[in-house]
């Protein structure tokens, strides 16, 4: 039996590179099966705290459906807007407009905008109204991409219009 007629065949050749080609198939499926299997744990972890990390704590979505239609009791998926009421390193926590407070954490990838102006996570301060796009991590906290700080808006007085009728407060309609 000569090997070296075996080693340079067009058969040996072609069974070569169908091995080979296997391989490379199971190799691209086991990254898939891979990825897969990270994405689908990371989502049971996220499910799990999902109400107490978008919504406080509540009765429960199905508890309280039918009683407030008014979108309060719908969770935010995509962001949280609020006040900051806490500032610590990398992290701050954000006061949303529903009352419940949410951790935000800054990654070297965040945007912060005042206006047209980006700015650093230096110059945030408390009370700083802001409105955050980002995606929750397994620690239950907003892994923040986008920051826009909102201007605090003052007081407005009604104006002083000689055309709005003022009617005294001892005075009585009948």
């Amino acid at each position: 039996m000569d090997f070296n007629k075996i080693f340079q065949s067009t058969a040996f050749k072609v069974t070569l590179l169908a091995i080979g080609g296997i391989i490379i198939l199971l190799f691209v499926f086991e990254i898939g099966t891979f990825a897969g299997y990270h994405k689908a744990k990371f989502s049971c972890r996220w499910d799990k705290n999902y109400m107490q990390n978008f919504t406080g704590p509540h009765k429960g979505l199905m508890n309280d459906f039918g009683k407030e239609f008014k979108g309060a009791k719908f969770m935010n998926a995509h962001g949280v807007s609020g006040t900051i009421i806490k500032l610590d390193g990398d992290t701050f926590v954000l006061k949303g407009t529903d009352g419940v407070e949410k951790i935000i954490l800054l990654t070297a990838k965040t945007v912060i905008n005042r206006f047209r102006e980006t700015i650093n996570s230096t110059d945030l301060q408390v009370d700083d109204n802001m409105v955050i796009i980002g995606s929750p991590n397994d620690a239950g906290q907003i892994e923040a991409k986008l920051i826009r700080i909102l201007p605090t808006t003052p007081p407005t007085k009604p104006p002083n219009d000689s055309t709005v009728p003022v009617i005294p407060p001892e005075t009585t309609v009948k």
